[in-house]
């Protein structure tokens, strides 16, 4: 897991079981499932599969955060908070402060939208990205850091 000074809540190693398992329905788009290899985690993930191509058996590396900064949006020692922290951390024009996005090959932005407690210690997180769908379950051990409401990005490398 992440050290408590960064802004990752979750990061781990997935390896895809299937895509497109119920079939294809959009043509840019694929639902990948898979599982992780340190904490024994299933995913179900919605990507455009133009920017991020993937194939069953393929290994990548899949962190969630809640800001793009580095130092995980900690105050300075001028005051300054995470939220003007985080103001220029991503620009288009390539102006901004280098962030953790700088580290990976497909990213995006959404909101955990549902918190499921299933049997024992097991839950399962759900966020949307625009519409692309995540679902992550496994110990709520991993997971204690990702809170219902908050924003997210899933970073995503091979």
């Amino acid at each position: 897991m992440a050290s408590t000074s960064s802004s990752i809540v979750f990061d781990d190693i997935f390896t895809t079981d299937a895509i497109d398992k119920d079939g294809k329905k959009f043509d840019r788009v694929s639902r990948l499932y898979a599982r992780s290899k340190n904490y024994d985690m299933d995913l179900t993930l919605d990507y455009n599969i133009e920017l991020f191509p993937l194939v069953n058996g393929d290994s990548f590396a899949m962190a969630l955060a809640s800001s793009l900064s580095r130092d995980g949006g900690a105050p300075t020692a001028d005051g300054e908070g995470a939220e003007d922290k985080d103001r220029d951390v991503w620009r288009p024009d390539g102006k901004g402060r280098r962030g953790l996005e700088e580290d990976y090959d497909y990213v995006m932005y959404g909101k955990v939208y549902k918190f499921d407690t299933g049997s024992s210690d097991i839950v399962t997180a759900y966020a949307s990205f625009g519409g692309l769908l995540l679902s992550i379950t496994g110990s709520y051990r991993h997971l204690t850091n990702v809170v219902l409401g908050d924003p997210v990005y899933v970073l995503l490398r091979k």
